[in-house]
């Protein structure tokens, strides 16, 4: 495919999963679209796509805001005239038992995560409708189909993206829009180091992890990218509604792999 004249928005773009996803959109030739809250870490991104590959504009935005998300798209269609893909990226989470949960603790997930996609989609989709052409691409999670004790906001924000996402992909199909969702799963970003660092033993915790992804290791924020190029292009133009999810393989597993490969394939040798 030809990405010269492609123009992408990707939020939450300043760092991790958003910065490897803007990377690949550049380095396939497309003009991109930076937005992040974080100012400094976004203007740095950008120096390093200008740097490279002579790309890339650079957005202030916090998603949680209407008038951020209007004015993003604003400045989109100034600079670039037109919007050919979104990828609703933005998202946080905290690990925090529900009890001591309170009402601020709850927005701040769900109204950058689910409001935020929302929102971001909702001014991008005026201009796509007009041109009768479009993609946009959410980033859920692997919490969308299962999830862990303390993630109730998160496991909420990402399940709706997942529903949004299948809704949309109906709504503006006519249009020849299309609306899907990635699901990543462990990713080399910030997160996992934080996931190490606070374990008491951090080569347990990471073993603990390896051992319930089939694949065993986790992914690079470009590993997301490149499902999220696909999803942009032409090569997907019949997909719509998906929900691809970049885990190696860590949701559709019953138990713990090498537990069970231990006890289990001991009983599989050929026989004489």
């Amino acid at each position: 495919m030809n990405w010269n004249g492609h123009v992408a928005i990707v939020t939450g773009a300043a760092s991790g999963i958003g910065a490897g996803i803007a990377e690949c959109f550049a380095e396939a030739g497309a003009e991109v679209v930076v937005a992040d809250v974080n100012e400094r870490l976004g203007a740095s991104v950008i120096d390093d796509l200008q740097a490279r590959y002579g790309k890339g504009l650079f957005v202030k935005t916090d998603v949680s805001q209407a008038t951020d998300c209007k004015k993003l798209i604003d400045e989109t269609l100034s600079a670039y005239g037109q919007i050919d893909t979104l990828v609703n990226n933005a998202g946080v989470n905290f690990v925090k038992p529900t009890l001591e949960m309170d009402e601020a603790d709850w927005d701040r997930v769900v109204d950058v995560d689910l409001k935020g996609t929302f929102l971001c989609s909702r001014f991008a989709l005026e201009a796509m409708v007009a041109r009768r052409s479009g993609a946009i691409i959410n980033i859920a999670s692997v919490h969308t189909v299962a999830t862990l004790p303390a993630a109730a906001p998160y496991a909420a924000s990402k399940g709706g993206v997942g529903m949004m996402t299948a809704s949309m992909a109906i709504e503006f199909a006519p249009f020849g829009i299309r609306v899907n969702a990635v699901s990543p799963g462990l990713t080399d970003t910030q997160i996992w180091n934080d996931i190490q660092d606070a374990a008491e033993d951090a080569e347990m915790a990471r073993q603990h992890w390896m051992d319930n992804i089939p694949l065993a290791r986790v992914q690079s924020p470009r590993e997301v990218g490149n499902v999220v190029l696909f999803l942009a292009s032409e090569q997907s133009s019949y997909v719509t509604g998906a929900n691809i999810f970049t885990d190696g393989g860590m949701t559709i597993q019953l138990t713990n792999r090498e537990r069970f490969a231990s006890k289990s394939l001991q009983g599989m040798a050929p026989q004489d």
